[in-house]
């Protein structure tokens, strides 16, 4: 029996999509699903005589009366909403400025885009150097080694979780601009042209013509950089350990000293599968409100 050529496109489409899929499926859905069966039960590791215990929504109830844990829920959404906010907004910035002609540009879009491709464990080390009460750089220029002064940056509470703040923003602002930068790639010069011509001012061409068209971009940055920062873990356990006093404390990084250091392996994948739950609830938030907003106005 001799296909269509239809049905030959959609069998060639599916022999194309089926490697794809089975790649999500082995390295995304089953790992999601495992962890919901895991925080299921109660799994101590070094301890294999209790064995696998069926214990249902216990472990969503010890971690919603957790305090540390609900701690660190407030440190992870400090995080997340201030990184986010300076990453969008430094990444317009960055955008708009490598989406000008002069010479050079080439060079300075490259230039900008070396910290988003530095692998984060580096980028951290580097950091946490930096913020060295006793030899860090930024110590140094402040004070000067002859005065004896110098600050705990990574000592104290506010300081330490400021230091993981500007740690991330620095990272990853070139990679919202990337993206931003994209969107503005799209907009036609003739709009520009126009309402130059009719006499608007460079803010109201930004206002009227480059922030609308946009927001499709920022969108997407906005989704790829919270669902991000929901899962930073290793710009916290390079520079800080969650401390000082719990102050940078993160969700992620909370799951994994149960699992690796307490050997709690069902409780901790409930941190974890909780984490994932939040970050769904507010990618479909922004997809819901901010898209549907889009599409009322496209």
């Amino acid at each position: 029996m001799r296909l269509s050529l239809a049905a030959r496109e959609k069998v060639f489409a599916a022999a194309l999509l089926t490697p794809s899929l089975l790649f999500v499926a082995v390295f995304a859905f089953y790992p999601i699903l495992y962890s919901v069966y895991l925080s299921l039960h109660r799994i101590v590791l070094g301890l294999p005589s209790l064995g696998r215990p069926f214990i249902g929504l216990d472990n969503y109830r010890q971690l919603l009366g957790d305090g540390i844990a609900l701690h660190s829920l407030l440190n992870t959404l400090v995080f997340v909403f201030t990184t986010t906010f300076f990453e969008i907004l430094l990444g317009l910035v960055i955008a708009l400025v490598i989406h000008q002609r002069f010479r050079g540009r080439g060079m300075v879009r490259a230039a900008i885009l070396v910290p988003w491709a530095i692998p984060t464990v580096v980028s951290s080390q580097m950091w946490r150097f930096l913020f060295n009460d006793k030899y860090g750089l930024l110590n140094y220029a402040l004070f000067r080694s002859d005065t004896g002064a110098y600050i705990a940056w990574l000592a104290h509470p506010a300081t330490a979780f400021g230091a993981i703040v500007v740690a991330d923003v620095w990272k990853t602002s070139s990679f919202a601009g990337l993206l931003i930068l994209a969107g503005l790639q799209l907009i036609p010069d003739e709009l520009y042209h126009a309402a130059k011509i009719d006499g608007a001012s460079p803010w109201q061409r930004f206002r009227k013509i480059t922030l609308p068209l946009i927001k499709p971009a920022v969108l997407i940055a906005l989704l790829f950089r919270t669902m991000d920062a929901f899962r930073v873990f290793d710009l916290v356990f390079v520079m800080t350990q969650g401390g000082p006093a719990d102050s940078t404390n993160v969700l992620q990084f909370y799951g994994y000293k149960k699992i690796f250091a307490e050997g709690m392996m069902g409780y901790g994948s409930t941190i974890s599968v909780f984490v994932f739950i939040i970050s769904l609830i507010i990618s479909l938030f922004y997809i819901r409100v901010m898209g549907m907003r889009l599409f009322r106005e496209g």
